[in-house]
């Protein structure tokens, strides 16, 4: 008798419609929804908030720096901040259940909003330059540890097998979030009754609803009739073993190579958002010069105009997020497998950098900012996820969240000192900064191709996944 993995087109309605964006077997949709939605809230939180940094820094002055050398720095000091908290993370994830962990990370991170939001500027505490840096470098750890938290959620649950097939549906919530994240911060703030830090406020709301999705998954299983590999899950720790997430990183050569390709990549988009941010900011102090004998006044323009064209900017790139996730992404993991995942961006960044390098107009600077981010956070996030899959759960919820924070914000780090250096002493100018960049996208390409290889060892490596060996599969219905 035929199963009903062999026959595809039967199940729900739901599931057949979530074939076109994946390979989703009968009875995953369910799961897989919720993971959709889950990632969705995640995102839609971060982007209702992202805007609000942006215009926080844009009105923090301290001493002499300029605001390029504020934001790259605050983006380093984020690098030593975790330095520190990673370990302490790691150790969380050896005493704690994926379900406790998650909760009590997302609580916390609540709680820190309401705080920034009372200590907002002219609110209780006045106009103090060092909350602006705090909210950034709070901002960045946020995203990037809820982003890294959920991925090692989801990698536990589904195993590698279903993770490879499914990875690019979960993604697609991750775009939708983003977009609707960005376009809903920048409605909100053009209503007279809300102003750009009640978004703070507002996204509570998608943060503690995604803990009630996450703690609805960990329940249900991938088909929502937990085998005994779910169940045990509910109260084993997170990551079984306790080890040093930098030990593990470097103790295998395919960590340390994932690793070090997110930090080149981090570092090369990061120096392009400097180079934006810098040319963004002398083109609206231009536009705002009127306003110079009225300190107050122009800085309130400048922080409602910065927000108003991040808040912008970050729509189109989370629209063509959505495009490219939704109806590319699955079709070039079916043609070209994980090589044509990881190659991909690179070659966009390459173009980019290169037309930038003879075309620095800020239109069309823009432009090519919105497809680069853009398929960085569909084509490449799916691929730099899936290159843990192969991986153990100690690996999952110890070194991949250092790997996903420490070392993004280690990129962060080297883009903050070319900057410093590049400044400083060789007085360089965006074009020498683009000519840089062009440098380091050829060493990410290379090391494109080195992890290819090392992920394909690893993949064929891999043993049977554990929970096929506690598998209850419904009658005619093989998990």
């Amino acid at each position: 008798m035929e199963t009903e993995r062999e026959q595809p087109d039967r199940g729900p309605a739901y599931e057949r419609l979530l074939r076109l964006f994946a390979d989703v077997h009968p009875r995953e949709g369910a799961t897989s929804l919720i993971l959709v939605a889950n990632i969705f809230l995640i995102l839609a939180a971060f982007y209702l908030i992202k805007p609000v940094r942006e215009g926080w820094l844009a009105v923090t002055d301290i001493g002499s720096l300029t605001k390029l050398e504020i934001r790259a720095y605050s983006a380093f000091a984020q690098s030593l901040m975790l330095l520190a908290i990673l370990p302490f993370y790691a150790r969380l994830a050896a005493r704690l259940s994926r379900n406790v962990l998650i909760t009590r990370v997302g609580v916390l991170f609540g709680v820190l909003l309401v705080a920034f939001w009372l200590t907002q500027p002219n609110l209780l505490l006045g106009r103090i330059p060092l909350l602006g840096i705090l909210f950034y470098l709070f901002v960045g750890i946020f995203s990037v540890t809820l982003v890294a938290q959920f991925w090692a959620f989801s990698t536990d649950v589904y195993g590698a097998e279903r993770g490879a097939r499914l990875f690019p549906l979960i993604a697609v919530g991750a775009a939708l979030g983003a977009t609707l994240g960005s376009w809903l911060g920048k409605k909100l703030v053009s209503l007279p009754s809300i102003d750009a830090f009640d978004l703070i406020l507002v996204a509570l709301l998608p943060l503690f609803a995604s803990l009630v999705l996450a703690r609805i998954t960990d329940r249900r299983g991938t088909y929502g009739d937990p085998s005994r590999w779910t169940t045990d899950r509910w109260e084993e720790a997170a990551a079984p073993h306790s080890n040093s997430p930098y030990r593990l990183i470097f103790q295998h050569r395919y960590l340390t190579a994932t690793a070090a390709m997110i930090m080149l990549f981090t570092w090369v988009v990061t120096s392009g958002d400097n180079i934006l941010f810098s040319i963004v900011q002398s083109s609206l102090r231009d536009e705002l010069a009127h306003l110079g004998g009225s300190p107050e006044a122009f800085n309130l323009a400048l922080q409602e105009a910065t927000a108003a064209f991040y808040g912008d900017l970050y729509f189109w790139i989370n629209l063509l997020t959505l495009i490219l996730q939704a109806f590319l992404v699955s079709r070039i993991l079916s043609a070209g497998g994980m090589k044509a995942l990881l190659y991909t961006t690179p070659f966009i960044s390459l173009a980019a950098y290169a037309a930038m390098a003879f075309v620095p107009i800020l239109g069309v600077i823009k432009v090519l900012k919105v497809a680069e981010n853009s398929s960085i956070l569909s084509i490449h996030n799916t691929a730099r996820h899936m290159l843990w899959l192969p991986t153990s759960k100690e690996m999952l919820y110890q070194a991949k969240p250092t790997v996903d924070t420490l070392f993004v914000r280690l990129g962060d780090g080297l883009a903050a000192l070319t900057i410093l250096i590049g400044t400083r002493v060789f007085h360089l100018g965006n074009f020498g900064f683009v000519m840089i960049n062009i440098l380091l996208v050829l060493v990410w390409i290379a090391l494109s191709a080195y992890l290819h290889r090392e992920h394909e060892q690893w993949k064929q490596a891999a043993l049977v996944p554990p929970e096929r060996a506690f598998t209850q599969p419904a009658p005619g219905m093989p998990e």
